[in-house]
């Protein structure tokens, strides 16, 4: 019988240090974690070790918990990042279908919205005034669409808030863009870096194993669509997220696989900025109400999950980022220390995530953002989209003579 790591054990892993752990964990496991340790890179691991890890419990997942916040410290230091942005969903009129989301409204609905390129960029406008570097801008899919209205939005913003960062349109939203247009995608993509596309989310990812994808959302574009817009988009110059949906009906099988492909492309392309875990938040969707999934990630999902990209992708991608709408302030912190070193955006208006029933909230404030990375030890860093630009909040003379040992921040 698996054994599995009581709450207690989990919720207080963070007070383990390798030495206690390790005599305490199956060989094959702590063989397999200790190579990606001494190494400092996941890419020395055997599919055959990934799978082993993704599968581990009881000591050897707690095991795992500590070597992925080794590996944090080693890889990137003790500063947790954050970027002041704003969420800003242009409609919720979509004809995809997601069985996952509880955001989209069909065209006859009640509650219905579509904002104007102007809207956009008025949104965009007064995000700036509150001290955002980045607008990150998705909506649903409605028939209909003006052909090149993703392109009008970008101008539209740019023109408002020139030095604004655009964060923007998922490859769901760039196959709509090809189709609707009829451009090549690399044409596509092109004009709208020209028109002030900077980087892209890698959202609509979810899980990309068509299998899944057909169970999850029809009407989807497939696993082969999603890394063709990523790829492209990486060569044409627009940088981007890499994601994945836990906590529905995949298996870690699935993890290891796609952990696995973003190493792949990251060393074909180097244009992933982090990678993002994205907890299925099940409680008002049909995906759970017909009994198809199960009811959102475990505890010990959500801390393996980061943990094991912490692990897998060491070397490759080395921001690994916790998404506080899914989860609660403690679980966000737990998963701090089990890899993960982000904290995503302020967001100001987040939607998708809290109709489906998250209970997070739409904004998180630079000054909570703070008081969490602190509560948890580590120290806070405003960074911009693509890690770039650092403004640590030092808030002592301690964390000062600590921060000057930080390694180079990548």
């Amino acid at each position: 019988m698996t054994q599995v790591p009581r709450r207690s054990e989990l919720e207080n892993f963070r007070w383990l240090e390798w030495p206690d752990i390790a005599p305490r964990m199956s060989a094959s496991v702590r063989e397999a974690i200790e190579q990606a340790m001494e190494k400092l890179d996941g890419g020395v691991l055997t599919r055959e070790q990934c799978l082993l890890l993704a599968n581990c419990a009881g000591d050897d997942l707690l095991g795992l918990l500590v070597a992925a916040d080794s590996l944090r410290r080693e890889l990137v230091g003790n500063l947790v990042t954050y970027v002041v942005n704003r969420n800003i969903n242009f409609t919720n009129v979509c004809f995809v279908g997601c069985k996952f989301c509880a955001f989209s409204r069909g065209p006859r609905e009640s509650d219905t919205y579509f904002l104007s390129p102007e809207q956009v960029a008025q949104k965009a406008v007064e995000a700036w005034e509150m001290g955002a570097s980045e607008v990150c801008i998705q909506g649903g899919l409605p028939h209909g669409l003006p052909p090149f209205y993703y392109r009008d939005i970008l101008r539209a913003v740019k023109q408002a808030v020139p030095r604004m960062h655009i964060h923007a349109f998922s490859p769901m939203e760039i196959v709509y863009g090809v189709e609707l247009t009829g451009m090549k995608l690399e044409d596509y993509l092109c004009m709208l870096r020209d028109n002030g596309q900077d980087t892209l989310p890698g959202t609509a990812a979810e899980i990309l194993d068509d299998r899944v994808r057909f169970v999850l959302s029809r009407n989807k574009l497939s696993s082969e669509q999603w890394l063709e817009v990523i790829r492209t988009a990486h060569r044409c110059g627009i940088r981007s997220t890499s994601t994945l949906m836990y906590g529905h009906v995949e298996t870690s099988e699935h993890w290891v696989n796609q952990l696995l492909l973003f190493r792949e492309i990251q060393r074909e392309t180097g244009g992933f900025t982090e990678f993002v875990p994205l907890g299925f938040v099940h409680q008002n969707t049909l995906l759970f109400h017909q009994g198809i999934a199960r009811p959102g990630p475990t505890l010990a999902e959500h801390l393996k999950i980061h943990a094991l990209a912490r692990v897998l992708l060491a070397g490759s991608i080395n921001n690994i980022q916790v998404s506080w709408v899914k989860l609660n302030r403690n679980l966000s912190q737990l998963c701090l220390h089990a890899g993960a070193n982000d904290y995503g955006g302020t967001l100001m208006e987040e939607n998708i995530s809290r109709e489906a029933g998250a209970t997070a909230g739409q904004y998180t404030s630079p000054e909570d953002f703070q008081s969490l990375i602190l509560e948890a030890g580590r120290i806070p860093a405003e960074r911009n989209t693509t890690y770039t630009r650092l403004n640590i909040k030092l808030q002592s003379e301690a964390l000062v003579a600590e921060q000057a040992l930080e390694p180079e921040f990548a």
